[in-house]
């Protein structure tokens, strides 16, 4: 079977995209789970012990609290409440816990720190798993046993307004309810003011038991405007305008009943300096949680200091609170302070209620639990506590019982933390054979790569792939009988569920004759190589072995970029290892100019860029040469390059090429501090983002767009280049009407709008270029036109994806698109044109520059610096697909960008029409070499330290890229179809 070079690779990197589903699957595992589902009866509360009989406390605690109202402020960071912010801004809260009857305390939520995840820790008191990042997108319904089912089960009414996230995971569980959506994070008034209009009506009844607020506006400003904007402390005066209210009205509700309620302040997650979430730094995971209660009244001169406990100790806490069963798989404690004023009895009962469920959770999921120090203490403790009831039912009143009830209070809180601890550090079970499975189909197709490598760097443009003969072979038959037993022994022996073994077996069987047939197609491809004698250390010997000193450092510096992901620093500095790299190349370029003007001559300069095709010792790289050869069809002005045209200022301009851009690299280095080191510096872009500089950003920012404009629009038609005018002045319009910038005759005090009619208006010009493009696109293909049309349509597309890139950047981020932009511009004539490069060096140079504009904008491995506000741009409502699509384009501008341009270049520049899927090849490699290391990597450390605060987000990062290869890769094949079908013609009509 035949392929070209394209072809072959986007279909190799599909099949990779594939594994590394199935790989991400299986890696992102699964918490602890207990044996008893949700589904059955619910378990009798195990007895109070009591040596040497049977205890007369068999059933649950009565209810501490007849009604509780959870305020969930979505991003509430704990400075927020318990630093200046909270004293200047939140009054009335803040006097709750300094002198009211509160008890509060820092909760620490554990990654990812996205709200889905966080809500099923506070309600289930374990730990989601870090998928549940992709699964925030769409929430299924909870499954696992939760407080609020056992409130539903217990016969509680309760009513719900807020983010509809808690609809999803609580289906039919509230009497009462209003959502609003999350994600549409341009709105910070009305999501809260549609939870709040409920207030007055619900405070007033008393028909119902628990009442679930979760306020979205202040995660929305983060998301906006960051953690120092103005409008954070207005709408924390709003929260605690709205605690003042609901703390008045329970207290009148108690003056009723004689039975005090509670009301309880948390946030799910915290707010990064930029804004965002999903990470784990300090100010992401460090939470507020406020308990407040009449029941809580603390005597004159009892001061009480917010102590550090876990998230996932809240749903421990609200069950004893409600006279509920702990949810039988949190691993959370009980938090002391609520119960301590209870009698000894009563507080000894609630903490050992607390200990068997943590004791049977680890029985379930660890098999050495007898020999755990945390078991032993609650064995040692539960004795202990027998002895105490023993003595209490003797009617004992000596001191020697509160004494000892003390130490059984100890010892049951020492052995609460450490099977706590214990359960963390089990909390999920990796699905090893999916991973296995997802890891083979990777470096399955990772190997053809490289075993068709040296057939493409023959300029091949057709790769001949033995499918026909691997898949009617003997091996394959065997190998797929081989890997179905296989199936069938580990889904029937492994009790822990596979997400293999849970597919269909026509799904499971897909995937076995998949790497059954590629395990047959490397065996013949090797077969043939050791017939045809062209393995690579045979034909290393032939002249295409010459490497330039550029080639060797493009070489030397990925295989370094790929060995450095093997260390969490450097996976968490890897802007660093990209800014080198970077730089590194601008060195070099600037030697090769240097030597290649200063240091030859006239007739080594020809021979160097001039080798005529079929000379003996001509070398890969000088046959690769992708500017000056002979002419394309439709290029009849374009030969070869005289010595002596490089000349006068552009002599210069050359010389000078490499500098400027390793000036413009530092420049843009400055604009955005990321990684972990050095985020919290501040830079250009704090500067210029911060509301006394508006102005300059705003001139900045027109500065940027007319900038865009130039270089754009230079192989734009007509009609694109209006179009490209009226969008960039739509998108400054844009900006100053949501207040991000300010016209010069705009008042600085002018009100604000979500800036939907001018975002909208510039999605027209973008669609409008977008659609010129492929209908040229379309015409070279279906007509057959020069190529000329095809370059243009490229261009075209290129420039719709620049307007939109310049949409859904942050103004301050405009710059980093100019620089890209005028960066590819000085490349393209003073570097690749005049020296030559070859399609690989270029394309190795392409995806290095992309990588490195990818942190230019301030992205990084953390899932924090995400902008999803770019996914809301223009839009007055969530809607799933167009906010993805918008989201993941606006945080891969930078490696969009460069393969589009890289297309385009090669369209119009290369010397042979197999440039394009030589480089698609080349890309499709370079990007699969790194994936497929990071997987085997990632497998060996999934037990260390940092698994889920680094080595995790980069591999959601490496997939995602992976898939967007996988898509450009498919553009590159199809734009170059028209070339085959005209090299087929001509083949045709020769003959």
């Amino acid at each position: 079977m035949r392929l070209g070079s394209g072809a072959f690779a986007a279909s190799c990197v599909a099949i990779e995209v594939l594994g590394v589903a199935i790989f991400l699957r299986g890696f992102f595992p699964a918490s602890v789970r207990s044996s008893s589902r949700t589904g059955h009866q619910a378990e009798p509360p195990a007895p109070e012990p009591l040596a040497g009989a049977n205890s007369n406390w068999t059933k649950l605690p009565l209810p501490l609290f007849s009604k509780a109202v959870i305020v969930l402020i979505d991003a509430l960071r704990d400075d927020f409440v318990f630093g200046s912010k909270g004293a200047r801004y939140m009054p009335f809260t803040t006097y709750l816990m300094g002198k009211g009857p509160s008890h509060s305390f820092v909760a620490e939520a554990k990654p990812p720190t996205v709200t889905m995840p966080r809500i099923k820790a506070l309600m289930t008191g374990s730990l989601p798993g870090f998928v549940d990042v992709i699964r925030n997108l769409n929430s299924p319904a909870l499954l696992e046993d939760n407080v609020i089912r056992q409130a539903k089960a217990a016969g509680k009414r309760m009513i719900f307004y807020g983010d509809e996230t808690w609809l999803k995971l609580f289906p039919k569980h509230f009497v009462e309810y209003d959502g609003t959506t999350s994600f549409f994070v341009s709105d910070y008034t009305e999501v809260d003011n549609n939870v709040t209009r409920h207030l007055e009506k619900v405070l007033k009844r008393g028909d119902w038991d628990m009442l679930i607020l979760h306020y979205l506006g202040l995660d929305h400003i983060g998301h906006v405007s960051g953690p120092d904007s103005p409008l954070i402390g207005h709408k924390l005066r709003e929260m605690d305008s709205i605690l003042m209210k609901i703390y008045t009205a329970l207290l009148t509700k108690e003056r009723e009943t004689l039975s005090p309620n509670l009301l309880v302040l948390c946030g799910d997650h915290g707010m990064s300096e930029t804004g965002s979430h999903g990470a784990a730094s300090a100010e992401e995971v460090r939470t507020p949680l406020v308990l407040i209660s009449s029941a809580f009244e603390r005597k004159p001169g009892d001061i009480r200091y917010p102590t550090q406990v876990q998230q996932t100790d809240l749903a421990a806490t609200l069950a004893i609170g409600l006279g509920l069963p702990i949810p039988k798989d949190s691993i959370g404690s009980l938090l002391f302070p609520v119960v301590e004023r209870r009698p000894m009895r009563e507080q000894l009962r609630f903490l050992h209620l607390n200990a068997v469920q943590l004791s049977r959770l680890l029985q379930e999921n660890v098999p050495s639990y007898e020999k755990d120090p945390g078991f032993e203490q609650f064995m040692m403790a539960e004795r202990l506590h027998g002895n105490w009831v023993r003595l209490h039912l003797e009617e004992d009143h000596s001191g020697a019982l509160f004494n000892l009830g003390t130490k059984v209070a100890r010892q049951y809180l020492g052995a609460l933390r450490t099977l706590s601890l214990a359960l963390s550090m089990h909390v999920a079970q990796y699905d090893v054979y999916s991973m296995a499975v997802g890891t083979i189909i990777v470096l399955e197709a990772l190997t053809l790569l490289l075993l068709s490598t040296p057939q493409v760097l023959h300029r091949r443009a057709e790769l001949e792939v033995p499918l026909s003969p691997a898949m009617f072979s003997l091996l394959f038959y065997l190998m797929f009988l081989i890997l179905s037993a296989i199936h069938v022994v580990v889904c029937t022996s492994v009790e822990s569920s596979c997400y293999l073994c849970s597919l269909p077996w026509l799904a499971a069987g897909g995937v076995m004759v998949l790497v059954s047939a590629l395990l047959c197609v490397i065996a013949s491809a090797l077969a043939r190589m050791v017939m045809d004698s062209t393995l690579p250390w045979k034909s290393a010997a032939r002249p295409c072995s010459g490497w330039s000193e550029v080639g060797l450092l493009l070489l030397l510096g990925t295989v370094g970029h790929v060995l450095s992901l093997g260390a969490s620093s450097f996976v968490e500095e890897e802007h660093q290892t990209w800014y080198f790299l970077v730089n590194t190349l601008c060195l070099a370029l600037s030697q090769e100019t240097c030597r290649s003007y200063f240091l030859k001559d006239d007739s080594e300069l020809q021979h160097r860029f001039h080798t005529q095709p079929g000379t003996v010792g001509a070398t890969c790289i000088q046959q690769d040469c992708v500017a000056c050869e002979a002419p394309k069809a439709g290029q009849a002005g374009k030969g070869p390059c005289p010595s002596g045209a490089l000349r006068g200022h552009t002599h210069w301009a050359v010389l000078a090429g490499p500098w400027l851009v390793l000036a413009f690299c530092r420049l843009l280095r400055s604009l955005n501090h990321t990684g972990v080191q050095g985020a919290h510096r501040p830079d250009f872009g704090h500067w210029l983002t911060s509301s006394s500089h508006k102005m300059e950003l705003s001139c900045l920012a027109a500065l940027s767009l007319l900038m865009i404009f130039i270089l754009v629009q230079r192989e734009c038609s007509l009609m694109s280049k209006v179009a490209l005018a009226l969008g960039l002045v739509g998108i400054f319009c844009y900006r100053a009407a949501i207040g991000n910038l300010l016209f010069p005759w705009q008042p600085a005090n002018k009100g604000i709008s979500k800036g939907i009619l001018e975002a909208r208006f510039v999605y027209v010009f973008v669609l409008g270029i977008l659609f010129t493009g492929t209908k040229d696109l379309l015409k070279s293909q279906v007509i057959a036109a020069d190529f000329k049309v095809t370059t243009v349509g490229l261009w075209e597309l290129y420039s719709g994806l620049v307007l939109l890139a310049a949409l859904l950047l942050r103004p301050h981020n405009l710059p980093v698109l100019a620089f890209s932009l005028l960066i590819q511009t000085i490349m393209t004539k003073f570097i690749w044109k005049p020296l030559k490069h070859n399609v690989a060096e270029i394309t190795v140079m392409h995806y290095w520059f992309g990588q490195a504009f990818f942190y230019f904008q301030g992205n990084s491995n953390n899932i924090a610096t995400i902008d999803i506000s770019a996914g809301f741009v223009g839009l007055d409502t969530y809607m799933e697909i167009p906010a993805t699509f918008l989201t993941v384009f606006g945080t891969y501008v930078g490696p969009v960008l460069w393969a589009a341009h890289l297309a385009h270049f090669l369209s119009a520049e290369a010397s042979s029409d197999s440039a394009m899927d030589r480089a698609c090849f080349c890309y499709v490699l370079i990007c699969s070499v790194p994936v497929a290391t990071y997987i085997i990597l990632v497998t060996s450390l999934r037990y260390h330290l940092f698994i889920w605060s680094v080595f995790s987000p980069k591999l959601l990062y490496e997939g995602m890229h992976l898939l967007i290869t996988a898509t450009l890769c498919v553009l590159f094949t199809a734009t170059n179809q028209a070339s085959h079908t005209r090299a087929w013609m001509k083949m045709n009509a020769g003959k």
